[in-house]
């Protein structure tokens, strides 16, 4: 009885909590719902797609699937860095309507994968109409680290997606 006791109370925790993949950019730590991270992998050269913003790296063929790769740093308009056999790329997958999208961010490094308690999850400020928050779910501090946690959906998608739905 106390087994199931103690299974029934952490089923319970499971229920208040959430994973997040944390990884950095820079001297910033950010997450992604651990359940969006389809795969980790280093980087290779990607094929260009002409006329996209620059921040779209461009394609690859991840088992027989296009993927778009996406520079965040390029995207939150950090500082540009050499891409080194230590840098990532993080798939993830999307959700636009009724669709699902794999997409893969270039990022500095993977850090963890932390279990975040959903009640110490803080809504992120506001910053006036200059600076844009529409990326972020939330802001955490774990470790004595802030931790931004992003909002997948919103962060992948792309300009013009709406017009690709149209056809």
């Amino acid at each position: 009885m106390t087994e199931l006791n103690n299974l029934l109370s952490s089923e319970s925790l499971d229920k208040h909590s959430s994973q997040f993949l944390s990884f950095t950019l820079g001297n910033e730590e950010y997450g992604v719902d651990i359940l969006r991270v389809q795969e980790i992998r280093s980087w290779e050269p990607v094929s260009r797609i002409p006329n996209v913003p620059s921040y779209e790296k461009g394609v690859v063929n991840l088992r027989g699937s296009i993927v778009p790769i996406i520079d965040l740093r390029e995207r939150f308009n950090l500082d540009n860095i050499v891409y080194t056999p230590l840098t990532v790329v993080v798939v993830l997958q999307a959700r636009f309507e009724a669709r699902t999208r794999v997409m893969g961010i270039v990022v500095d490094s993977v850090s963890d994968v932390l279990n975040i308690d959903k009640k110490i999850i803080q809504t992120s400020p506001s910053f006036g109409t200059k600076v844009s928050t529409e990326f972020i779910n939330g802001l955490v501090s774990v470790n004595e680290r802030m931790l931004v946690l992003l909002d997948v959906d919103k962060l992948l998608k792309l300009e013009g997606m709406a017009d690709e739905n149209d056809h």
